[in-house]
């Protein structure tokens, strides 16, 4: 019942929620669901910096927390035994991305979302290629 009543308000809102929890599920290596990861993480900040900029600051609020929901997995995800001194290099930056992020809620500025969308699809696209290989 609960969808039906979210379905109501915001069609899309929960078409995506659906979505993402189907393609999660499917993702059946370790490898894609971090890769999944980074896709919903740079598509939230996106989605942070366009709210922004039409002053659309419940859809902000919702990205920004999606976002930093995203880091938080990723960031505990981390395997500091086997992954030595990159799981502790992407847990800094994991942790200055969320600073950013969270400082970047409170202004006005679209730019902060966007550069950290173009600084985390670096890593994603990193992750692809070695995951791929």
């Amino acid at each position: 019942m609960a969808y039906a009543s979210t379905l109501l308000r915001d069609p899309w809102a929960t078409y995506r929620e659906i979505d993402a929890a189907g393609r999660t599920s499917q993702a059946r290596t370790g490898p894609q669901l971090v890769q999944l990861l980074y896709t919903e993480l740079v598509a939230a900040l996106r989605a942070a910096a366009s709210a922004t900029e039409q002053g659309q600051y419940r859809v902000k609020s919702e990205r920004v927390t999606r976002a930093t929901a995203i880091l938080f997995a990723l960031e505990a995800g981390l395997d500091y035994e086997n992954g030595g001194e990159v799981s502790k290099t992407l847990s800094r930056i994991y942790a200055g991305a969320r600073r950013a992020i969270v400082d970047a809620s409170i202004g006005s500025d679209p730019a902060p979302f966007r550069e950290a969308a173009d600084n985390l699809g670096e890593i994603a696209a990193a992750w692809a290629t070695v995951s791929a290989g």
